[in-house]
């Protein structure tokens, strides 16, 4: 059964936090994912958040771009955790999208994560987190994903003293 909640304001919005579903996916978190428009389907989105706790959610992640309001929306109809994606937009790279997420009136929180691919690993990665106060086994595999997240920085670091920055830097950009 569910237990995070994904919508998304559109289907092109998908690809940009696919890392969501993959660290969900890697944490055995099961989710449901819907694409429902705060503007342009209010009432489907209303119905699906409304119904949210009945159908087991304890968390939701809402991704949205340009005005960027369906978080909020979606916050105004639960209790329930809302973390915000902002979505790059064309407009300003994704700094409406942010300011749109993070200037919630008091009252109604959104969690705000970055615009980008760190926007989807770390709200799946934030909502792992709430869930593993109530879940031992979940908190066990966020411990262990951090610590191995630590040792890629070790190794990285190893990898810079034998080469030396300029080769490593090569390695990097060879990499692009």
């Amino acid at each position: 059964m569910a237990i995070v909640g994904i919508i998304l304001g559109s289907d092109s919005d998908l690809p940009k936090v696919k890392e969501c579903f993959h660290i969900l996916d890697d944490f055995n978190v099961d989710f449901e994912i819907i694409v429902s428009s705060a503007h342009r389907t209010p009432e489907q989105t209303k119905e699906w958040v409304s119904t949210a706790k009945e159908r087991g959610l304890k968390i939701i992640i809402a991704a949205a771009g340009g005005a960027a309001h369906l978080p909020g929306v979606v916050a105004s109809y639960t209790t329930l955790p809302v973390i915000g994606v902002p979505i790059k937009s064309d407009i300003s790279g994704g700094l409406d999208s942010i300011l749109s997420i993070l200037q919630m009136p008091s009252g109604i929180p959104v969690g705000t994560m970055p615009v980008g691919k760190a926007g989807g690993t770390n709200a799946a990665l934030y909502a792992i987190s709430v869930l593993s106060i109530s879940d031992d086994s979940l908190a066990e595999k966020l411990d262990e994903y951090r610590k191995k997240t630590g040792e890629r920085i070790k190794d990285k670091n190893k990898r810079l003293r034998s080469a030396g920055y300029k080769e490593y830097i090569k390695a990097i950009e060879g990499k692009k």
